[in-house]
């Protein structure tokens, strides 16, 4: 594939003006997410309010904005200190609620091009999995990419958790049976089967330690990045988007195999340290068990809802669509 470079988007360059300009004097233009990310700072939910005037430069502004609110829910909260006051109120719900919205008619849109006539849920999934489940970014990394590339491509990427605990003990509130046991088996993978060194987020961060991983500025991500991050807080943070909550996230646990297998390879053949290791290599051979019984003990029970099955299809598809941009947005 040739070298990597990373995205651009070109994300900067355009700004919408909030109001029109006062005769004696013009105004430069508010940035949303930086109007929002002083409101929560201040922690002043009248600051808030006066952000649901404002209008999203781009998408990249909107989606920055999202995530600041998204971080209410997840993040946290000693690095949220006293924004969490923030989290509920009926300022930051309406601005959530139409940033969420502009965010879904976007990916509704992108997904209509994905067409699979199924009302199986189990076989929708496999047919969502299958589309691209190797993408070729991956294959360079495994045989051409340099030390810098690598690290760089990882430091964005995020690897197949990215909080993925959280999301599964959010996924199962209300669910009950065999299913509940399922996804209860697989946050307990997660956590390491009770020993801290296991746990897939100390491994992460053992990763990040043991190849100097830079923590990357929101700011600084590109459109396609923010895209595929904003997506679990939209589906997270709503509970009647449950069905698609847990097709997304068995779609990762579906793919997150091959992948990792791939980056394994790449951090063997550039003779990375040992601790960069543990954190690709358990999920290369845990994740297609947790696929199989995702499907088999998850998505066929609760597909006996025909609605629960299409939804369930669909939450896939909004995983691949969003994934799939972001893949293509590195360009050899």
């Amino acid at each position: 594939m040739g070298g990597l470079s990373a995205p651009r988007d070109g994300y900067t360059s355009r700004m919408l003006a909030v109001a029109p300009p006062d005769a004696r004097r013009v105004r430069p233009p508010t940035l949303l997410h930086v109007a929002v990310e002083a409101a929560l700072d201040a922690a002043e939910p009248e600051a808030l309010r006066r952000c649901t005037r404002l209008v999203a430069a781009d998408e990249h502004d909107e989606l920055l904005a999202l995530l600041s609110l998204h971080d209410l829910m997840l993040a946290p909260l000693d690095r949220l200190g006293a924004r969490v006051r923030c989290q509920g109120h009926p300022a930051t719900e309406e601005l959530r609620h139409r940033l969420e919205s502009s965010y879904l008619d976007r990916l509704r849109r992108r997904a209509h091009q994905v067409r699979l006539i199924t009302p199986d849920g189990v076989e929708g999934m496999r047919r969502v999995a299958a589309i691209d489940r190797v993408p070729g970014v991956y294959d360079w990394l495994r045989h051409e990419a340099t030390w810098a590339e690598l690290v760089e491509f990882l430091s964005v990427e995020g690897g197949p958790d990215a909080g993925f605990d959280d999301l599964v003990a959010l996924a199962q509130v209300g669910i009950t049976g065999d299913p509940k046991v399922a996804l209860a088996e697989n946050y307990w993978d997660e956590m390491g089967r009770g020993a801290l060194d296991a746990v897939h987020t100390v491994l992460h961060d053992q990763l990040v330690d043991a190849v100097q991983m830079r923590r990357i500025p929101r700011a600084e991500l590109s459109t396609t990045a923010l895209d595929r991050m904003a997506l679990n807080g939209v589906l997270a943070g709503n509970r009647w988007l449950q069905p698609e909550l847990l097709g997304a996230l068995g779609l990762l646990e579906m793919q997150a195999g091959p992948r990792c297998r791939a980056v394994v390879g790449a951090l063997e053949r550039l003779a990375a340290p040992a601790g960069s290791l543990p954190f690709y290599e358990e999920h290369a051979t845990a994740d297609p068990r947790h696929g199989k019984e995702w499907l088999d003990r998850v998505v066929r029970p609760l597909s006996e809802d025909p609605s629960w099955a299409r939804r369930i299809v669909d939450g896939a598809v909004w995983r691949h669509v969003a994934n799939q941009r972001f893949f293509d947005s590195w360009q050899p």
